[in-house]
């Protein structure tokens, strides 16, 4: 069964694309490209197709983590069917995901951290390394959860 990690933000250009990012590089260095299909979305993309932010790119690009050709899309009702780990970066993204979700699935969407992930956006480079500092641990804790669950108990 594919595993499906949807992040979503406001623009699609900062918070989600730097998790999705972190995620796509647990998920390579565990060798589950095949298992584990990572996205991002915005609940409010004004342009849609346009890269990361810049400080965005670059805080990732320092750790590892390549985001460099993500190109922002809006969230879709679709996306909440589609992937089984839809994930809020603040409580407005997931009141917002929860409003798009059928009846059936409005308790899927969740949050990514217990509290909202601070929007870095026209902020410096430093705010989003702090940003990146919280996504890196929340996606660490997230994916061992989901391979705890995946995988059988020895």
């Amino acid at each position: 069964m594919m595993i499906g990690i949807l992040f979503v933000c406001t623009g699609n250009t900062c918070r989600s694309p730097m998790a999705a990012g972190v995620m796509r590089s647990l998920v390579r260095g565990a060798g589950l490209e095949g298992t584990v299909e990572v996205d991002s979305a915005g609940t409010a993309v004004r342009v849609p197709g346009q890269p990361a932010s810049p400080f965005a790119v670059e805080a990732a690009a320092r750790r590892g983590h390549d985001i460099a050709t993500h190109r922002s899309r809006s969230l879709t009702a679709d996306d909440l069917t589609h992937f089984t780990h839809p994930l809020a970066m603040a409580r407005t993204h997931l009141a917002a995901m929860r409003s798009l979700a059928s009846l059936d699935l409005a308790d899927r969407p969740r949050m990514f951290l217990i509290e909202d992930v601070a929007d870095p956006y026209g902020g410096t480079l430093q705010d989003y390394e702090r940003v990146l500092d919280l996504i890196e641990v929340g996606c660490a804790s997230l994916f061992e959860d989901i391979l705890r669950d995946r995988l059988p108990a020895v």
